[in-house]
C-alpha cells in the first residue's frame, strides 16, 4: 500500500478543518486521514465522508503521521502516545515548543532542526512562523542583534466558540443591543 496513513487531532475546530482542507487540496500522499476530536464530535461525519473518531489508546494504532491542533493539554496527553505507537507527531500547540528535547520547526528557516527528531516535533505560533520567513534572509545576510515585535492575536486562534463569541458581540453592537456576557475571554472581544 502507498501513502501515510495520517491522524489529525483536533479535526473539528478552526485550524483542524483547514488542515483537513489543504491536505486535500495538496493531495497529500495519504492513503487514509481519520480526524479525531473529543467524545462529544465522534461519528460526526465531516467533507469528504470522514467521520471523526474519538481518541483512545486502541484508535491511535498505525498512524505514520499524526498532526495536532487541538490544545496544549490534548497535545501534551496524547502526542507522546501517537509517538509510542509509531507515528511522526507534528504538534501546532504550544505545549512542546520550550521543550529543549523536541525540534521546533519553521520548514522554510531551518529544516536542519529535524535530524535526529524522535518522534515530535513543535512548530512555534502562526506570527512567529510568518516573521521568521521574512527575516532569515537578513538574518543570513546582515546578522540581527535585537528584534522587538508586537502582533495583534485574532480569535481565531483561540478557536471556534471564540469566533462564535466574536460574530455574537459584534452582531449585538451592530444591533445597539446589550453585548451578551462573554464566557471565552473574561471581557468583550
Amino acid at each position: 500500500m502507498t501513502g501515510y496513513r495520517v491522524a489529525v487531532v483536533g479535526a473539528t475546530g478552526a485550524v483542524g478543518s483547514v488542515i483537513l482542507d489543504k491536505l486535500r487540496e495538496r493531495g497529500f500522499p495519504a492513503r487514509e486521514i481519520v480526524p479525531f476530536a473529543s467524545a462529544r464530535s465522534a461519528g460526526r461525519v465531516l467533507d469528504g465522508g470522514l467521520v471523526v473518531q474519538e481518541l483512545t489508546p486502541e484508535s491511535i494504532q498505525g498512524f505514520d503521521v499524526a498532526l495536532f491542533s487541538a490544545g496544549g493539554a490534548t497535545s501534551g496527553e496524547w502526542a507522546p502516545r501517537f509517538v509510542d505507537a509509531g507515528a511522526v507527531v507534528i504538534d501546532n500547540s504550544s505545549r512542546f515548543r520550550r521543550d529543549e528535547d523536541i525540534p521546533l520547526v519553521v520548514s522554510e528557516v531551518n529544516p536542519d532542526a529535524l535530524k535526529g527528531h524522535r518522534g515530535l516535533i513543535a512548530n512555534p505560533n502562526c506570527s512567529t512562523m510568518q516573521l521568521m520567513v521574512a527575516i532569515k534572509p537578513i538574518h543570513d545576510s546582515v546578522g540581527i542583534e535585537r528584534l522587538v515585535v508586537s502582533t495583534y492575536q485574532s480569535t481565531s486562534g483561540t478557536g471556534v466558540k471564540a469566533v462564535e463569541e466574536l460574530r455574537e458581540q459584534s452582531r449585538a453592537d451592530l444591533e445597539n443591543r446589550e453585548l451578551p456576557e462573554p464566557e471565552v475571554y473574561p471581557h468583550p472581544i
